[in-house]
């Protein structure tokens, strides 16, 4: 029993020195672009995974990649940022085309990698499918960064992100169904296939949205930030297990808590710093666990594995990048004919090239039975494929943006900004000299001297701003956009507190929103 007590300490002490091993090189790569500049064109996430593929040419392994690690650990925090800060707004105006992709891009694309497999490989019927399954989920975190970095217009974030949040789902879905289908434990039918979707999807909703409402009406009756913040962290893992349990999608049910929490909880149980508490709280935890789920990708791969499988590799590519495309342009098509959502074939042809592959594709090759011949197979073509659209479509989005003429105006907007909140706080400093002009002991000579230089400055400053609004006529809409903004959180803040202090029952709808949509 000691000896045990002392192999179990041993084991504990080697894996924290593992962790703190993975976190050092993270954050070590992080701080790249602010010491190299060329390392900006980069985005962090795509850093990560070459530095993680340069340790595994030197065959340094840092930790052994588990899919429970990825699924259970990594997964349901990822889900859950990206849900619950994900407006309900903006995912409504977009849904018909993002659930389209979502899908009946799921189908596309497990029907497109398979009949590529079948037609010009060896591989079995059985092993097609799973490939497909596993490389249908998307995984653009890199792309996103990216647009967010360039100023991209909002609604291709909107698009691709919930695109991405639901098609884990699907993914996971269909992935079971057929890892069941060959284990005999399903029928071959399409009566069976939809029983299993509804189940799935069904239970991850229910039990999501128990969580999201329950805990919503839990945190109206107390304000403690602290305690509501681990109620968020909680949710998003209980809502993981508990699907999982039940025989649900454990991704729904993290995405559907996510979007409650986010769009309904913060607002009727949380005020306004409580809410700023807890989202940076979750952008500190995807930032962490983004770090090291991107570098273990590229720490785990075996490249005497993808070498002996670059022919597998390459037709799997190239099934995936047209199945992308085909899905990309018929449910463009059809979204576009049928819905009043435009998707401009520029911006078709983003989603098309930005749907990369990543975290939830690995976790699903490694979770195949090794009782199945091909495994080995399947993981490093995953691998392959994996590292193809995280190095070759992520590194070339950005030109592609660029020559597509889609790069939003960040520069200009950053400038603003900053000329903005100088001019604010020079502001503020004049007033303040103004009332301290008369203090007893100050020369006068040097209270008027400061006060010509700031004015001076603001003076600057002002004409700075009428040649960037003249220069970027975009920027009144954009400060107007702001201000529409400002006024909705105060509007929206005004009926939290109402609905805390108990004068109001429910939370009514912002007014400016609706007069916004009236016009």
């Amino acid at each position: 029993m000691e000896l045990e007590s002392v192999l179990n300490e041993e084991v504990i002490e080697a894996n924290l020195k593992q962790f703190l091993l993975v976190l050092s090189v993270s954050l070590g790569v992080a701080t790249l672009p602010k010491v190299f500049g060329w390392f900006r064109n980069i985005p962090y996430t795509l850093l990560l995974v070459i530095a993680g593929l340069g340790l595994a040419v030197l065959d340094v392994r840092l930790v052994n990649l588990s899919p429970s690690l990825i699924l259970s650990i990594f997964l349901p925090p990822l889900l859950f940022e990206a849900a619950w800060n994900l407006k309900w707004q903006e995912l409504k105006e977009h849904l018909a085309p993002i659930c389209l992709y979502a899908v009946f891009g799921v189908v596309i694309s497990i029907a497109g990698v398979t009949l590529g497999l079948n037609q010009f490989t060896s591989v079995s019927l059985a092993t097609a499918l799973l490939i497909g399954a596993s490389l249908s989920a998307t995984d653009p975190v890199s792309v996103i960064a990216l647009f967010r970095e360039l100023g991209v217009e909002k609604r291709l974030s909107v698009i691709m992100e919930g695109e991405s949040l639901f098609n884990d789902g699907m993914a996971v879905v269909a992935f079971g169904f057929l890892v069941a289908l060959n284990a005999g434990t399903v029928e071959p039918t399409v009566q069976a296939l939809l029983f299993n979707l509804a189940q799935v999807v069904g239970v991850g909703i229910g039990v999501g949205g128990l969580f999201g409402f329950g805990i919503s009406y839990l945190t109206q009756r107390f304000d403690l930030p602290l305690v509501e913040q681990s109620l968020t962290l909680v949710a998003a893992y209980a809502a993981y297990l508990i699907t999982e349990d039940f025989g649900g999608s454990g991704v729904i049910g993290v995405v559907t808590t996510g979007l409650v929490l986010g769009n309904f909880g913060s607002r009727i149980g949380m005020n306004p710093r409580t809410r700023i508490i807890v989202t940076e709280f979750w952008e500190f935890l995807a930032f962490f666990v983004n770090s090291i789920v991107f570098l273990l990708i590229g720490d785990q791969v075996q490249f005497d594995s993808l070498l002996d499988n670059l022919g597998l590799i390459g037709v799997t590519i190239g099934s995936m990048v047209l199945a992308r495309a085909l899905g990309i342009l018929v449910l463009s098509g059809l979204s576009n004919r049928v819905t009043e959502v435009n998707v401009p074939f520029p911006e078709q042809i983003v989603l098309w090239w930005g749907g990369l592959r990543g975290s939830v594709g690995i976790a699903l090759a490694l979770s195949v039975s090794t009782a199945l011949p091909e495994r080995q197979l399947v993981i490093s073509t995953i691998f392959g494929v994996v590292l193809f659209t995280l190095l070759v479509q992520g590194l070339t989005i950005g030109p592609l943006l660029k020559k597509l003429k889609l790069l939003g105006d960040q520069p200009s907007r950053q400038r603003y900004t900053e000329v903005l909140a100088r001019l604010t706080a020079l502001k503020q400093v004049l007033e303040h000299l103004d009332s301290v002009d008369q203090r007893p002991g100050l020369d006068p000579e040097f209270c008027r001297y400061q006060t010509t230089l700031i004015k001076g400055e603001i003076e600057n400053l002002e004409t700075e701003i009428d040649q960037l609004q003249d220069e970027y006529p975009n920027l009144r809409d954009y400060v107007a956009e702001q201000l529409r903004e400002e006024l909705l959180t105060v509007e929206a803040t005004a009926y939290a507190e109402l609905v805390r202090s108990g004068q109001l029952s429910r939370e009514l709808s912002p007014f400016l929103q609706l007069e916004s949509e009236g016009s």
